[in-house]
């Protein structure tokens, strides 16, 4: 049912194709509330079938001429478009805030990290440079990167600005056109995107956004103009997307959840670890694929988890803690804490029922640290994207890498030592793409690529980095002889 306009902050949002945004012709819309305060913000379209075809069409209409346009005229938008965010920081800021309940700090990073992607995205003229060698006398090859046409991105609810800069300036600035789908929970920040994109020199239908659900994800994955997909969000959608996208013979990349474990040996420093420990389990809520969600307590560390529980009363919701995105989220996460209690587990810092005065209606769970976790309960194995710690103590470090190489997915791992040779024990057998050493959030910066292992990502290459150039591109490769007088031998 369509938001009374009147109360809303924003006006309805609207899906944007041929370089305009047009309104949809969709009966459905949702609300768009601030976690903050629940204030509503917008109402957001569940798009038709029909629409999403014109974002389609709108793409692929421009797709000829900008992937035959030089790479080193394309990227001149890019350089404009980094200054438009730099100019735009507070504004983009302010509403990654609003819409998606993060403290400023957080947000701002956010922005700034999307700087740092498009910066990147300015240095493909030098990364994708044809190869040329002389194979024989008188013979060539050559090798260039082609781009692969219409593309779509799938973008989740919990960075609204930084995971669509993680496709987006990588796959324009090699050539293709994109159809972008935002979270229907934060659709305010990509719309501004398109916004500068616009008035940084972008040709219409180069970029489209198209607003909407579980419809238009399927349509996207099924569509026959769209070429390849990248998708980020939960695991069992990630799968559900890469199989029906490389079914439609599509190429695709899809990441999904985590469930991230941090080694904490004896001989760590205590007061980095405490404070590394919880910032990774708090920030953002504890919504990103990065945040600590487990802790492998090697031995006797009780100084330290009595240090991370002092860090955790200092994280304060409202004030360095943003709030989780939806009641339903916050619902969840308590639950997975009342759950552990029932199991035996011990809460050491509870963060249930937090509330936020004088934002009453804002979804907040404040810092929860759980002890004496086994391995086999809910809060061990299962993602809770919330601002929660789950110890679980063994003897040995071979136990506890047993216990992290069970975990079905495989985003990232780290561990706390001052020892070289244990940590390296643990850089070799941990199963994860991402290894920190006394860092909690091990998130790799450009030009090395974001990407894990086993259920935390499906299809081969990753959306950012050196390792986005082949999954955004096809390489042509040509033979070419020009002197006569070379002769013929077995290769020409």
């Amino acid at each position: 049912m369509e938001s009374a306009t009147a109360s809303m902050k924003y006006p309805k949002v609207k899906n944007f194709y041929n370089g305009e945004f047009v309104e949809s012709a969709s009966s459905e819309y949702l609300d768009v509330t601030s976690p903050i305060d629940g204030n509503l913000l917008s109402s957001v379209p569940m798009s038709t079938a029909d629409e999403l075809n014109k974002a389609v069409q709108s793409a692929k209409a421009a797709s000829e001429s900008w992937g035959q346009q030089p790479i080193k005229e394309r990227v001149q938008v890019f350089f404009r478009y980094r200054s438009l965010l730099e100019q735009n920081s507070d504004e983009l800021t302010a509403l990654i805030v609003e819409e998606n309940g993060k403290t400023w700090d957080e947000a701002k990073a956010e922005v700034d990290k999307s700087i740092e992607l498009t910066e990147f995205a300015c240095s493909m003229p030098q990364l994708v440079s044809n190869e040329v060698l002389e194979v024989s006398r008188g013979v060539e090859c050559r090798v260039e990167h082609f781009p692969v046409g219409v593309v779509a991105s799938i973008a989740p609810f919990n960075f609204p600005l930084m995971v669509p800069n993680w496709s987006m300036p990588n796959a324009l600035v090699l050539g293709n056109t994109m159809v972008m789908k935002p979270s229907e929970l934060v659709p305010l920040s990509v719309l501004r995107m398109a916004q500068l994109l616009k008035e940084a020199g972008l040709p219409d239908g180069v970029f489209n956004v198209i607003n909407g659900g579980k419809d238009i994800v399927e349509g996207i994955c099924s569509h026959p103009n769209i070429e390849a997909v990248s998708f980020v969000g939960s695991t069992k959608v990630a799968k559900l997307v890469y199989q029906q996208s490389t079914n439609n013979l599509k190429r695709c990349v899809a990441l999904g959840g985590a469930k991230n474990h941090l080694f904490v040996l004896p001989d760590a420093n205590p007061s980095m670890t405490a404070t590394n420990v919880t910032a990774s389990m708090s920030g953002c809520a504890g919504q990103r694929c990065m945040a600590a969600s487990a802790m492998l307590a090697v031995g006797n560390v009780d100084p330290i988890i009595a240090q991370i529980c002092d860090e955790a009363r200092k994280i304060v919701p409202g004030k360095n803690l943003g709030a989780v995105i939806s009641k339903a989220a916050k619902e969840r996460i308590e639950g997975y804490i009342t759950q552990a209690e029932r199991d035996g587990a011990k809460i050491l810092v509870d963060g249930r029922g937090a509330v936020v005065e004088g934002k009453e209606g804002g979804t907040y769970v404040g810092a929860t640290v759980i002890d004496f976790v086994t391995p086999e309960m809910s809060v061990a194995t299962e993602e809770i994207f919330g601002p929660v710690i789950s110890i679980m103590r063994t003897d040995t470090l071979d136990e506890a890498i047993k216990i992290e190489n069970a975990n079905p997915y495989g985003n990232a791992a780290a561990v706390f030592t001052q020892s070289g040779g244990l940590a390296r024990y643990v850089m070799e057998h941990a199963s994860a793409g991402m290894i920190g050493v006394n860092i909690g959030v091990p998130v790799p910066r450009e030009p090395f690529s974001f990407g894990g292992w086993n259920d935390s990502r499906f299809g081969a290459n990753d959306i950012t980095g050196k390792s986005s150039i082949e999954f955004w591109t096809k390489l042509k490769k040509t033979t070419t002889k020009w002197n006569p007088e070379a002769g013929i031998n077995w290769m020409s």
